[in-house]
């Protein structure tokens, strides 16, 4: 009798085929038997993952592993002809999904960690060649066949990231071709993503000149056959290779707690939310807005400040005020990002000038951003709000009230002096003093009008929407307590119906006791 096997095995599939194309009744067991097998091998999978899982059916045990891609193969009356439930499918592709998505957090990670090796032995290597290498030496080859090394192993791994988030998609999307992915906009982003990675400095490097202390900036390495061309472009590589600090956005969105979260993402699709790094940052900046950008401000201070120092390196000799010192770049960096400019120090080659450049911009974007972070913090929330414009508005009544009280004593001071007939100069100063008091009276009055208007603008929408809620229970509740009353009038009229009926079969008895002749 056939049973449902996994597809893989053509023989046992042929076989279960040509038997199950004899009779309807075999059919309709078959069916049953692939609806218990199905039943238990969700079951096995919710419990066990993937496992190894017995899948037991109606005729007997059939022992299998848990693979990436199972496919439950079901023979129909047809030979050659196939249905595959949607339930499994929808089960194997959630996995999968899990698991993509784990790879790609995985693989982000390998990168970014491959990425930061490169540029801290670039480094290594910039700044440690003037005192180490020598003429001959292995370790330049060494350090710059590691730095080639990182960068390969770099490649391979966005390479395999992008490999994933196809398959991503594909899953996602339910499509069979990996080529429908492919679209231009992803053939070019991984293009450049591979461009970006594969750009790093390539040669040997030695010492030139006399050998410096310690406390004194390296100067630029270079070979004794490499030009000033070739001086250009190695230190133009090795600047460039920060751009590999791309991966730093990307990291941060795979591993953050908002894409991680299934509530966050239930959420976002009921409302239409992508999760970008641009979500997830602004969902940082509003949890910890003092700390990313302190972070922020700290790292770009000091990348920025060993790039200026690395490119004003080969005019460390030519001027006595140096920008190639790490201390000086420092300085330089710190008063271009705060837009300051005192002018005593300032760039001289064309790579130290792009660099204050950016840093200046980057200074005004992060001094925008503190600002609206201290203004931020610095603002009173709705609570703090209503208890100052109260209070404020408890003052100012106060206020008005001494205010008509001094208009009114001012008033009774100029009758009084009126009566009197005192001199003139009483009576002058007096009409100054009242004039003042309705002065500061009108004052005060236009001063609490504009305070109530802008308390009246604060709309504050959760009160209105307690005071709806109230509303609506109040009027739900006068409704239950009417239909209630028109319930109990209801029976109270059945009542009163059967009384009346009651009664009137009484006096129907009564009245044909008395007179047996009616009926």
């Amino acid at each position: 009798m056939p049973s449902p096997t996994w597809e893989g095995s053509k023989a046992e599939t042929g076989q279960t085929e040509d038997g199950a194309a004899e009779s309807d009744d075999r059919e309709r067991g078959t069916g049953g038997r692939l609806l218990c097998a199905l039943e238990m091998e969700m079951t096995n999978r919710s419990l066990h993952g993937d496992s190894k899982v017995d899948c037991v059916n109606c005729d007997g045990l059939i022992s299998r592993n848990g693979g990436d891609s199972a496919e439950v193969s079901v023979p129909l009356s047809l030979p050659g002809k196939r249905t595959t439930l949607m339930e499994g499918d929808d089960l194997h592709r959630l996995r999968d999904r899990k698991v993509l998505l784990e790879d790609k957090k995985r693989l982000c990670a390998l990168a970014l960690g491959t990425a930061l090796l490169g540029i801290l032995l670039m480094i290594i290597h910039a700044e440690l060649c003037p005192f180490i290498y020598k003429p001959g030496s292995n370790i330049d080859l060494i350090i710059n066949c590691s730095i080639s090394l990182s960068t390969g192993c770099l490649l391979i791994f966005i390479i395999a990231f992008h490999y994933k988030d196809i398959r991503l998609f594909v899953n996602d999307h339910n499509q069979l071709d990996w080529r429908i992915a492919m679209t231009s906009h992803r053939v070019l982003v991984i293009t450049l993503e591979l461009l970006v990675c594969s750009i790093h400095p390539v040669g040997t490097y030695w010492k030139v000149g006399p050998h410096v202390n310690s406390s004194s900036t390296a100067p630029l390495c270079v070979s004794n056959h490499h030009n000033d061309v070739l001086v250009d472009m190695e230190l133009l590589l090795s600047v460039l290779m920060f751009l590999r600090l791309y991966l730093v956005h990307r990291a941060i969105l795979l591993h953050s707690k908002v894409l991680l979260s299934a509530s966050y993402r239930s959420i976002g699709s009921l409302n239409n939310i992508n999760f970008t790094f641009r979500f997830v940052l602004k969902v940082l900046m509003n949890k910890h807005p003092a700390r990313a950008l302190l972070v922020f401000i700290l790292f770009f201070w000091l990348t920025a400040s060993w790039m200026l120092t690395l490119c004003e390196r080969q005019t460390s000799r030519q001027t006595s005020v140096s920008t190639g010192h790490m201390d000086t770049a420092l300085w330089l960096i710190a008063i271009t990002f705060l837009t300051v400019g005192y002018g005593d120090v300032s760039p001289s080659t064309s790579c130290g000038k792009a660099v204050c450049l950016f840093t200046g911009v980057m200074g005004v974007a992060c001094t925008a951003m503190l600002v609206a972070v201290v203004t931020k913090k610095l603002a009173l929330n709705k609570g703090e709000k209503h208890v100052h414009f109260f209070m404020l508005d408890i003052q100012i009544s106060k206020r008005i009230r001494h205010a008509a009280a001094n208009v009114l004593r001012e008033c009774w001071l100029l009758h009084r002096t009126n009566l009197t007939k005192g001199n003139r100069g009483e009576h002058r100063r007096h009409q100054r003093c009242l004039l003042e008091a309705i002065r500061v009276f009108r004052h005060l009055r236009l001063k609490q009008r504009q305070l109530r208007d802008y308390v009246s603008e604060m709309v504050d929408l959760p009160k209105m929407q307690m005071i709806m809620c109230d509303l609506s229970a109040n009027w739900n509740n006068s409704y239950r307590e009417l239909e209630q009353r028109i319930l109990s009038m209801e029976q109270k009229l059945d009542e009163l119906s059967r009384c009346f009926q009651q009664t009137s079969e009484l006096l129907s008895q009564v009245l044909r006791h008395r007179n047996p002749e009616i009926r």
